[in-house]
């Protein structure tokens, strides 16, 4: 027994006020699109329904784990076990570690308690900077974080090279591994973290007081489902997301944007951004300093933007083709209402660009030539080497998470976070509570930190397939992907395309990214900068520190792999927002007068930001 879908509706719906005073927007919504993947039954089966209730108590576990399998991590640490088990060579070299580790620590303390300074038996590894401060560096609390380092390498000897385990399960366990002794490292605990001794004794323990009071009001807020201090000061509208604009489209499940011509004369391609519905789209127009859109209207460029719906449960049967359809498909037939006959310059940020890397393949084997080019900002189309988000995505991992989507239906954003913030546990969660709960600091809130804290929700139907068919079935890579029945592949795309990668990208590893060349047989520039996934983007100029990389491949080139490529080139000082608006401009045509604002038919329906940004 399946469900017959029905076509999904794109009616606009009406705004309303809910009682703190924000606005949002009420639509009709969305019903399964036309093209429904076959589902397991949902209905019982006997008095309770077996699966039924397998599902509900997988869910229920699921909110306790923050959406991990206990399954997955059983599957992986067995593998690991039952392959260690078996070899009794790798067990007697393990053995020989240890007893070397800890004579080389032995060695170490006693010349430190002779007063002599023998330097580190062993360093952290580059991105480790628990232990740069000179305290650390004075005993006892050498020997203690060299002891904790040399336990962690002799932990990541034992988790990996075990042959026969899976490459997968391997980097399970050796991950798992690494966060368990990462609760454990002596920056986390008062008496062997010398920087909070210090402090304490300075402050006569004023510190742990200001902690305690970090703790609680951090604990009530994450009970009342409140953003974290300081967030509420930045507000779309208010102070983020205020380029001027207006909404010239709406339907069930996205605003379309049309900013303000900041010049006499601009481009006459548009430029459409298609930002990922994992996060709201205001990352690119953050502050008025910062905002990525703002750069591009004061450059000439006619930007339009879509904000997506934050969905709910009436929403759990949207699809990841409906995004392709009721989005950028309906912000280009926007974008041609008001500026007909005119190519648009696409643009695509993270989940964003991996739906319009699709949506260009369909509008290209259809032959519907409205693209002038395509930009893919730290999204991928190959996900067989994914990185670390790899380490969350398989089968018994895909199908705990449906079962928690399947009851509420959507993943939730607490569900999302606690996955992306275990790839930078000792960045994202320990020093963070040894900087508020220990020292008694609180870090100042900034626009991108705000931003980050307002997290949307994703639909069931679209994770699911967005999981199954890009994670698991890698198919837009191998040519399986369908779009309205029929497959596409990225080597019908023949616009130009400029694609980019951040060097430390936990989401996207630019490695990953960097397969755009692999896929397509049009014209690629491909440009890497410094930064993560989101702060390499938000990278204006002036921006300190920046820096980035850029070539350009034609069509008839060979083959460069990313090592050679990252050796190769050069690295510029510097933001890369002007190295990809001259790449615009140069493919752009004569500048224009600016077109309206909305069409003659369809006039402005409100100021930007619109509704959708403001929804919880």
């Amino acid at each position: 027994m399946t469900r017959q879908p029905q076509a999904a509706h794109a009616a606009a719906g009406k705004s309303a006020k809910p009682k703190d005073g924000k606005s949002s927007a009420k639509v009709v919504p969305l019903r399964p699109a036309a093209q429904a993947p076959q589902r397991h039954d949902d209905s019982f089966q006997g008095p309770l329904g077996a699966e039924t209730m397998d599902r509900v108590l997988r869910a229920a576990l699921g909110r306790a784990t923050l959406g991990i399998s206990p399954a997955a991590l059983a599957q992986a640490w067995a593998d690991w076990a039952v392959h260690l088990s078996m070899a009794p060579g790798k067990q007697v070299e393990l053995v020989q570690k240890a007893v070397r580790k800890q004579v080389r620590l032995m060695l170490h303390c006693q010349q430190c308690l002779q007063g002599k300074d023998p330097g580190p038996c062993i360093d952290p590894l580059p991105q480790d900077r628990r232990f740069a401060g000179e305290t650390w560096q004075q005993p006892p609390f050498t020997m203690i974080y060299q002891s904790f380092l040399l336990t962690q390498q002799w932990w990541y000897n034992a988790t990996t090279g075990v042959r026969g385990v899976s490459p997968h399960h391997e980097q399970v366990v050796e991950f798992v591994a690494r966060q368990v002794l990462d609760v454990f490292s002596p920056t986390n605990f008062l008496p062997t973290n010398p920087e909070v001794l210090r402090a304490t004794v300075q402050e006569g323990g004023a510190n742990l007081q200001r902690g305690l009071s970090n703790l609680l009001e951090d604990w009530e807020r994450a009970v009342a489902g409140r953003p974290p201090v300081g967030a509420e000061e930045f507000v779309p509208g208010r102070n983020v997301a205020v380029t001027p604009g207006k909404v010239v489209h709406r339907n069930a499940l996205c605003e379309v944007i049309q900013y303000a011509p900041a010049t006499e004369q601009v481009h006459p391609e548009p430029v459409l951004i298609v930002p990922a519905w994992i996060m709201k789209y205001y990352i690119l127009d953050l502050s008025p300093e910062n905002s990525l859109v703002r750069y591009l209207v004061e450059r000439g460029h006619t930007v339009f933007m879509l904000s997506w719906k934050n969905p709910g449960q009436e929403d759990r049967d949207v699809s990841f083709d409906d995004y392709r359809r009721l989005g950028v498909q309906a912000a280009l037939d926007t974008i041609g209402r008001i500026v007909p006959d005119r190519r648009v310059h696409a643009v695509g940020y993270c989940l964003g660009g991996t739906l319009l890397a699709i949506a260009a393949a369909a509008m290209a084997r259809d032959k519907d030539e409205r693209l002038a080019s395509v930009t893919l900002i730290a999204a991928q189309t190959d996900f067989n080497e994914a990185g670390e988000l790899n380490l969350f995505i398989d089968e018994s991992q895909v199908s705990f998470l449906e079962d928690i989507m399947w009851e509420q239906g959507y993943l939730d954003t607490k569900q999302m976070a606690g996955a992306f913030q275990l790839l930078r546990s000792n960045d994202l969660i320990w020093s963070r509570m040894v900087r508020n709960y220990l020292l008694g600091e609180r870090e100042g809130m900034i626009d991108l930190m705000a931003w980050n804290a307002d997290g949307t929700r994703l639909p069931y139907r679209m994770h699911s397939d967005y999981l199954r068919q890009l994670f698991l079935g890698n198919d837009l890579a191998e040519g399986r992907y369908r779009v309205e029945g029929r497959p596409v592949a990225l080597s019908d795309i023949r616009v130009p395309i400029f694609a980019i990668g951040t060097e430390r990208d936990h989401v996207a590893p630019w490695q990953s990214v960097y397969k755009i060349h692999l896929l397509t047989d049009t014209e690629v520039s491909f440009l890497l900068t410094s930064g993560g996934h989101n702060a390499g983007i938000v990278s204006e100029p002036g921006h300190a520190g920046r820096r980035y990389r850029l070539s350009c491949r034609s069509e008839s080139d060979s083959y460069v792999d990313p090592d050679t490529w990252m050796v190769r080139e050069p690295s510029h000082d510097g933001s890369w927002w002007p190295a990809w608006q001259s790449w615009l401009a140069a493919h752009s045509g004569a500048s224009t007068a600016p077109p309206t604002l909305g069409s003659n038919d369809r006039p402005p329906l409100a100021e930007a930001p619109g509704s959708y940004v403001l929804a919880e």
